[in-house]
């Protein structure tokens, strides 16, 4: 089912955010880092993929993706819709079925053997390809998989995510850059104001995620040489 009539962006984020916090999706550690995938200290980190085990959730906000994508880029304005190897590909499915719309995904990098395809499932040439993901961070990663469907001579001008760090300047310029506007429910800013709300976690520890959000380079650089 499409859906038609949904709260307002600023509500959308909120929700989102709650249900992150209450899923435990959102880790905070101001004394102990995470480590993340550049190799860079943080005390903030999400795991998305754990919204697909929550049904009342993980529907909530596949509308919500639905409806905002809808909402900011038109109800006619896709063909098909991919996912991104692999945390994309459930999401992927869940809008594509809420849009009544094709669903493929695409590989992060050729499988080696058979077709040596990128891109499963059906994408045709011509297909305007909204790109689905659970989050982005720089929208580095978002580059190659709208590259690949790009070379089937399909197009994508948009990408979709639940969670949007927000705290990078030029992420939505790299994107804009090439050809690509981002569609989000919340961001790091709207866990925050939440987790402040709720109680979630000590002010101490939020104080400092404060801390780290408002100038991540310079958190990060104090961490590497103390």
């Amino acid at each position: 089912m499409i859906p038609t009539s949904y709260p307002d962006a600023k509500e959308i984020a909120r929700l989102s955010a709650r249900m992150l916090l209450e899923v435990e999706a959102v880790h905070l550690n101001s004394e102990t880092p995470f480590t993340l995938a550049s190799g860079l200290p943080s005390p903030t980190y999400i795991d998305c993929r754990k919204l697909i085990s929550y049904p009342r959730i993980r529907s909530t906000l596949m509308d919500f993706m639905a409806i905002t994508v809808m909402r900011n880029a038109g109800l006619e304005a896709f063909d098909n819709i991919a996912g991104g190897e692999t945390a994309g590909i459930p999401f992927a499915a869940l809008v594509a079925e809420r849009m009544g719309l094709p669903m493929t995904y695409v590989r992060k990098k050729p499988k080696g053997y058979g077709r040596n395809a990128r891109i499963e499932g059906v994408m045709g040439e011509g297909d305007r390809v909204l790109l689905v993901e659970d989050l982005t961070t720089d929208g580095g990663s978002k580059l190659s998989f709208v590259d690949a469907i790009r070379d089937t001579g399909a197009s994508c001008a948009h990408t979709a995510v639940i969670f949007y760090y927000g705290i990078f300047p030029d992420t939505e310029k790299s994107l804009g850059d090439h050809g690509i506007t981002l569609h989000h429910l919340c961001t790091w800013w709207d866990v925050l104001a939440e987790a402040k709300t709720s109680g979630a976690f000590d002010p101490q520890t939020l104080t400092e995620v404060e801390s780290f959000l408002t100038n991540p380079r310079a958190w990060q650089e104090a961490r590497q040489t103390s």
